[in-house]
């Protein structure tokens, strides 16, 4: 395997840990643990502070699994028809979740956003809501992504 395969691949996987494990962490850990803030306000400007950083990470990991899944698709594989089923499934999933991103970022970040600054708290937390589901849909979809990625080779 040449290095350039091993170096596209690390860059994939780590992507996809940062993007999940942020998703699952926010979801799994940061989420109930925001019961301990009294005030609802805290919790909706704590949300706001952590989205901030970790949305911007998130495009930048979605740039890095574009770049490098499309490298190994076309230089390694010779392009979509050498390319499993397992390859097709990623892609599909993939822009799936970077589907279900767009929307959260371009329409519910946006919206919650300006709700948290204008203290439009009763508005900000209906759109928190709906960010959590959208983050819920895309943690199951990361995570049928990566078992998919990390056992198609071996389906047969």
């Amino acid at each position: 395997m040449p290095y350039t395969m091993i170096i596209a691949l690390a860059i994939h996987i780590v992507s996809a840990v940062i993007w999940v494990g942020g998703m699952f962490f926010a979801y799994s850990v940061l989420r109930p643990s925001m019961g301990t803030l009294e005030q609802a306000p805290d919790r909706l400007r704590l949300w706001r502070a952590v989205f901030a950083r970790f949305f911007r990470i998130v495009i930048i990991e979605i740039v890095l699994l574009l770049g490098s899944g499309y490298w190994m698709i076309f230089m390694e594989f010779g392009g979509f028809a050498n390319a499993g089923i397992h390859i097709h499934i990623m892609n599909l999933t993939g822009f799936l979740m970077m589907g279900l991103f767009g929307h959260l970022w371009f329409a519910e970040w946006s919206k919650f956003r300006r709700f948290v600054d204008a203290e439009d708290f009763p508005a900000a937390g209906a759109r928190l809501n709906r960010i959590r589901m959208i983050v819920f849909t895309n943690l199951w979809l990361g995570w049928i992504t990566i078992v998919v990625g990390a056992t198609g080779r071996y389906w047969g």
